[in-house]
């Protein structure tokens, strides 16, 4: 299994959370219920800065190759949430389960791997939220910001130096991690009163 096998491996087995994640009603469980631009920019905020600093500290403990990869992972993230004109809030279920990630396979599935499928997801609401505002300036900030968050480029590269074993324990670990973030996202709306499934 190589790095797009395993990539295609974890985008089979999340495909209904995946979906489900990027259904109208992610900025709903984000926000608490508070679709403003103040609030679904700090959730934005909340998740770059979290995964700039988790990933920054991965790269310093690192010993291996993929250091380099969760360095450039951490910089990016850093970058984009400069972009974000808001302040982080506190941390998510999906950051916080980071912080509980160890062993450098299970890193690069859980900050490089499932962190852009996600991010790939929310973003796409974002996009949608700022086109319902008729704020197109802001929409196109958020396709740009979802086209650098979803890249997968280091994540492959990250896959690519570890071994066969190492790819696996990458697969689950990313697997874990999307798993975690849908479970907070249901939880939220279920405390709401609202169904996480789509609506047939």
């Amino acid at each position: 299994m190589d790095a797009g096998a395993t990539i295609d491996a974890v985008r089979d087995r999340t495909e209904t959370e995946r979906d489900r994640l990027g259904s109208d009603k992610v900025l709903i469980a984000a926000t608490d219920a508070t679709l403003e631009t103040e609030a679904v920019l700090t959730a934005a905020s909340t998740r770059e800065s979290g995964l700039a600093d988790i990933l920054g500290r991965w790269a310093d403990e690192s010993d291996s190759d993929v250091a380099t990869q969760f360095g450039a992972a951490a910089e990016a993230a850093a970058e984009r949430a400069d972009r974000i004109d808001a302040d982080a809030g506190d941390p998510d279920g999906f950051i916080d389960h980071l912080e509980t990630v160890s062993g450098t396979a299970r890193r690069v599935g859980a900050g490089l791997v499932a962190a852009p499928l996600l991010a790939d997801r929310f973003y796409l609401q974002v996009v949608s939220f700022f086109v319902n505002e008729a704020d197109e300036r802001s929409a196109d900030t958020a396709r740009e910001l979802r086209s650098g968050a979803s890249d997968l480029d280091v994540a492959r590269d990250a896959l690519a130096v570890l071994d066969e074993s190492g790819r696996e324990r990458a697969r689950d670990g990313a697997i874990e991690a999307v798993g975690v973030a849908y479970d907070e996202y249901a939880d939220a709306l279920e405390a709401m009163g609202l169904d996480p499934r789509p609506v047939c």
